[in-house]
């Protein structure tokens, strides 16, 4: 009987251990989240932004959730109020905003947005003012996390951005900074600090930066199989290349202690960086799956139909081929319409799931948002995995 269950337990650990050794194949089933997607979906204060990122406040950002609030920060966002399905005139962008969640569920009653005013005009939360910054530089809002050593501190990366002319992309990136904002500080963030990084590139006549999602690998975080570092994702170039940097939580601040994977080990040398994947998205997510491989997910070069995810053997990869998810294709109401930056966000993921955030726009802006003001919003999907 012994020698029986003995076996039975070995073959039990030997099928673990070969499926995590599997980067190429999941089971997984998915479905729109579409209590998540109705969350965002709203006529007054906030009614539509991108760059949709969740930070539990309380620094557990492992599944399922363990926060009792969550914040989400978002970039570029529409304030002002739709009625009978109209957008009024008076409705103005920023350039970032946030809200806190209230609890793990979808519930409109318990989500309050936020931004900043002027003479009762909205304004964005986060004004660039570094050393760096120059006129009319605004920000874009990256990842960003609660460091447990450092005080429970909220650190989310910046990115400085400028306006270049008209058209739906007419801006780029022009830095990287790090926004420290402590604890005790409460919406729409008066005080916060913010300092220029080493994490933007420009090289070769490509650009990139780090910041386009960030992985807690610590106990504190509650991560099985934690090593203690904080790993840091960044993109690179035209093909969208992924690149890893990892720091200790207590060193976050300290530039000079930040590693770059090279594709064999961490070194100093930003610019030696390698790639671990390609034609992934601005913004991204990686999260360790039940079974201990990690959970790389985007959307397919960036902008496109299609939400992927990739296995890793470990935060930095090797990563497995591409495998796809979710095609967004319901969410394209118009020809005009594209999606883009899915996600995952873990802290608010049920056991044996990951909640996906993505997002949708228009290449005419303007135009559309008159007939389709709550066009501008996350979506979401949820996977399970079998």
């Amino acid at each position: 009987m012994k020698v029986f269950i003995s076996l039975v337990l070995f073959s039990f650990v030997t099928a673990i251990s070969l499926q995590a050794q599997d980067l190429d194949s999941i089971k997984f089933k998915v479905t729109a989240a579409t209590e998540w997607s109705n969350l965002f979906k709203r006529t007054d204060g906030w009614f539509g932004g991108d760059g949709i990122y969740s930070i539990p406040l309380n620094g557990k950002e492992s599944s399922p959730p363990k926060a009792k609030k969550t914040l989400f920060i978002f970039s570029d966002s529409m304030i002002g109020k739709v009625t009978n399905g109209k957008m009024d005139p008076n409705a103005v962008m920023i350039h970032n905003a946030a809200a806190v969640l209230d609890g793990n569920e979808p519930d409109p009653n318990k989500i309050s947005f936020s931004w900043k005013k002027a003479s009762e005009k909205p304004e964005s939360i986060f004004e660039p003012k570094t050393r760096l910054t120059n006129t009319g530089d605004y920000y874009w809002l990256g990842d960003g996390f609660v460091n447990q050593e450092l005080d429970n501190a909220i650190f989310i990366f910046g990115y400085r951005i400028k306006s270049t002319g008209g058209g739906a992309f007419g801006f780029a990136e022009v830095g990287n900074t790090l926004i420290k904002i402590k604890a005790s500080e409460a919406l729409p963030f008066q005080n916060y600090e913010q300092k220029d990084t080493p994490f933007y590139l420009n090289q070769d006549g490509e650009t990139g930066s780090f910041g386009a999602g960030i992985y807690v690998n610590t106990k504190q975080a509650g991560e099985a199989n934690a090593d203690g570092y904080i790993y840091v994702y960044g993109t690179f170039g035209k093909t969208k290349k992924l690149l890893v940097a990892r720091v200790l939580p207590k060193d976050f601040e300290n530039y000079n202690k930040w590693t770059y994977w090279d594709g064999t080990n961490w070194q100093a040398d930003i610019k030696k960086s390698a790639a671990v994947s390609e034609q992934v998205s601005n913004e991204l997510s990686v999260s360790q799956l039940p079974d201990g491989r990690y959970a790389l997910v985007f959307q397919q070069s960036g902008i496109g139909r299609h939400i992927c995810m990739q296995l890793g053997k470990t935060p930095y990869g090797p990563f497995g081929k591409v495998i796809k998810l979710w095609d967004t294709s319901e969410a394209i109401e118009l020809k005009s319409f594209f999606t883009y930056n899915a996600k995952a966000h873990p802290g608010l993921s049920k056991k044996g799931e990951l909640l996906i955030s993505y997002n949708v726009n228009s290449f005419d802006f303007l135009k559309d948002l008159q007939t389709h003001p709550n066009l501008y919003r996350p979506r979401f999907i949820k996977v399970k995995f079998e």
